[in-house]
């Protein structure tokens, strides 16, 4: 009974044990807990080892003070021993175990769920006539994409992102009292530097992120699209980072590697399907976004600073008002050599870091009337902290 003794390793609970210890992220808890009387199956995304395991034992732990710990059941599905079943069969093993009734509610918690080839059907199976709630996860926005009209109206997506300023000060047990309010700064810059994934910032280890990295690239993009060129890979990689903040040419970038213009759009999109890199189109008419470069940002910027070490700071304070904005799907204005960082609807952006704004680039911030646009220039924690749309 192998999948039994898998799952029980997997679902301590049933045994009445809970070894897992972990500082909350309440925004991502909070959503979980609004959502657990819908049906709506909950999809967490993201970069790996972003946290969404740690999501999901935070919720279950929540769930154990109010339902049968048999009543949940947790599989990461990437799991060896689980590799030649489906998830029908596992949660078919799952019930006889604990002779659960069909009209019993059950929870369930499918982790890395796009490691089963039919999961969309399996899940749209389940959710259509089974009393369940469903959560589930996956590091490849790809594989979600290309199975999503089996679950349209059936669920709801939330992206997990690394730290952000708040939960890093949580993570390294900071308490900023008013009175010391000018230590905001110096955390600030610590939090630039080190960025937000959480086992990282909780150890310090360099040798994490470089495990990280390697498993994006070998096992994320390599492995998952078939390219067979890893140094060519790796190079574009790093390229990738060193335009953090920056417009992206995909002609430069097909010179310097040695590859084809499809063949670079190809290997960004691999990187964008991750959820480790994010594009920014020119603000325009569709035919100007498609044709004009993307600005390139990073889902952490600790791991673009293991790269190219912590340089350009005001490059990674633009990547953190990205972060903090990109879900009103920003563009970037860019007229004569002139750039706004940000343009979200009515409000326009501008990212300057400890500087002012330039001449130039404020008469183009003019051409704008102050009666229809909001002009912001953020030049600081304070700016950044109080950075509302």
């Amino acid at each position: 009974m192998r999948i039994i003794e898998e799952l029980y390793k997997q679902n301590p609970w049933w045994e009445g044990s809970f070894p897992y210890k972990f500082i909350k992220r309440d925004k991502y808890l909070d959503i979980l807990k609004k959502n657990l009387n819908n049906r709506d199956i909950i999809f967490l995304i993201g970069l790996r080892r972003v946290g969404k395991t740690t999501i999901f034992k935070m919720m279950i732990n929540y769930l154990l003070t109010r339902v049968n710990p048999k009543h949940i059941l947790y599989v990461s599905l990437d799991s060896y021993n689980l590799e030649d079943y489906t998830i029908h069969e596992i949660l078919e093993e799952y019930r006889k175990e604990h002779r659960l009734k069909r009209e019993e509610k059950i929870f369930l918690f499918f982790d890395e769920v796009a490691h089963k080839e039919h999961f969309a059907q399996e899940l749209k199976n389940l959710y259509d006539f089974e009393n369940v709630k469903i959560y589930a996860s996956s590091s490849s926005s790809s594989i979600i994409k290309s199975r999503k009209s089996y679950l349209i109206g059936r669920e709801r997506i939330i992206e997990v992102l690394p730290l952000d300023f708040n939960e890093y000060l949580v993570f390294k047990n900071v308490k900023i009292k008013k009175s010391d309010s000018h230590l905001f700064k110096k955390y600030f810059e610590d939090y630039m530097m080190d960025g937000g994934m959480p086992e990282y910032v909780l150890t310090g280890d360099v040798s994490y992120l470089n495990s990280l990295i390697e498993d994006i690239i070998m096992k994320d993009v390599a492995l998952l699209h078939n390219v067979k060129d890893l140094n060519i890979i790796k190079d574009y990689f790093k390229i990738l980072m060193e335009r953090v903040g920056k417009r992206l040419s995909i002609n430069k970038i097909t010179k310097i590697v040695g590859i084809s213009p499809d063949t670079s759009r190809r290997y960004l999109s691999y990187f964008m399907d991750t959820f480790l890199i994010y594009a920014v189109d020119k603000c325009g008419k569709l035919n100007e976004r498609i044709k004009s470069p993307k600005k390139i940002y990073i889902v952490d910027v600790g791991i673009r600073n293991f790269i190219t070490g912590f340089k350009d700071k005001g490059s990674v304070f633009e990547n953190l008002v990205f972060l903090k904005i990109k879900d009103k799907n920003p563009c970037y204005i860019y007229e004569d050599g002139v750039e706004i960082d940000f343009k979200v609807d009515k409000t326009l952006i501008e990212v300057k870091y400890g500087r002012e704004i330039q001449e130039r680039q404020a008469k183009l911030f003019n051409k704008f009337p102050e009666s229809e646009y909001r002009k912001l220039v953020i030049k600081d924690v304070v700016d950044f902290l109080s950075l509302s749309i």
